[in-house]
């Protein structure tokens, strides 16, 4: 694998680390010592999120100058791929611009990975689209895989070419399947952030909208908690298998909880009321979702933040920042 050089340990590449949930993992990294930089375009992440002691390079995860990069910095030994195009209405009206990104982008990444020796690469998939519809309840890793979005099949593929690397490369992967993130700098801008969203509207006093009925079910898990996943597998031993769900592990509580459900938690939580209206549901959505994550628990992972607390410390955070 690679060109017979070794990164210097404990220094680590996360992609989209200008995001959400990137840049938490950028700060957990720094805090465990590690010497983190971080790509993003700024297309959707924010030059703010960045952890003053990373160094950022604003590039595409599609350019080729991302390998001058590498050179520049001798290679890493992790790299943590938070970037991606994530709206699923996006990649039904835009499917090459979808694949582009999720599919284009990473392999160019992973090219570089192959390159320089990495030792391990961290890829977050989703614990929603990939199933699709399925009659398992939770869903486990080994369920079917029958994506109804480009979105959905873009992040599937992306695992089919990580399995693919580790054979014919060597290059050592993990799958991280996220249920539905939720927590401080999720943006309440969009379609996938609907705790921000809420709270958004609940800090303004004004109503909030609910598409369909509302009985339609998620697993809500806390950012702090996908964070302490993607520590874990940084540096966990993992075993040999060469399906495609043997280096995949759910991330999230188990637990669904309906959107109407969800409103009215929040706005318990933060002790403020406003109205709730219904719109048309949208075309294709889940109606239910929840994963079952005992596999990444018996690596010592625990989401440990109750719903109602990670709703109440999200809202502080958004609620600070609504003018």
């Amino acid at each position: 694998m690679g060109r017979g050089k070794t990164p210097r340990s404990k220094t680590v590449l996360v992609t989209g680390g200008a995001g959400f949930i990137g840049s938490h993992v950028a700060d957990a990294y720094l805090a465990r010592g590690w010497s983190v930089t971080v790509v993003d375009d700024l297309s959707s992440g924010k030059r703010e999120n960045v952890p003053a002691a990373a160094e950022f390079a604003e590039a595409d995860i599609r350019d080729e100058r991302l390998h001058e990069l590498f050179e520049q910095c001798g290679g890493f030994e992790l790299i943590n791929h938070h970037a991606a195009q994530i709206d699923v209405r996006v990649s039904v009206q835009r499917p090459q611009f979808d694949a582009e990104v999720n599919i284009g982008g990473l392999i160019n990444v992973l090219e570089a990975a192959r390159e320089w020796g990495t030792r391990r690469f961290i890829f977050v998939s989703s614990g929603g689209v990939v199933y699709g519809d399925t009659a398992e309840r939770p869903i486990s890793e080994t369920a079917p895989k029958r994506p109804e979005s480009p979105y959905g099949v873009s992040k599937l593929v992306g695992e089919h070419y990580l399995r693919c690397y580790r054979l014919l490369h060597g290059v050592d992967y993990v799958a991280l399947r996220y249920s539905n993130v939720y927590g401080p700098r999720q943006s309440p801008h969009g379609e996938a952030g609907v705790v921000a969203i809420f709270s958004s509207r609940i800090a303004r006093n004004e109503p909030i909208t609910v598409f369909g009925s509302g009985d339609q079910t998620r697993d809500y898990v806390y950012v702090s908690d996908v964070v302490a996943a993607n520590m874990l597998v940084s540096e966990a031993t993992l075993g040999d298998g060469t399906d495609l769900d043997d280096r995949a592990f759910n991330v999230g509580t188990g637990k669904e909880t309906g959107v109407n459900e969800l409103a009215a938690t929040l706005m318990r939580a933060v002790g403020r009321g406003v109205g709730i209206e219904h719109a048309l549901a949208r075309p294709g959505e889940l109606a239910w979702n929840s994963l079952d994550c005992d596999k990444l628990r018996s690596l010592g992972w625990e989401a440990d933040v109750e719903l109602a607390d990670g709703l109440s410390r999200t809202y502080r955070w958004v609620a600070e920042r609504a003018g």
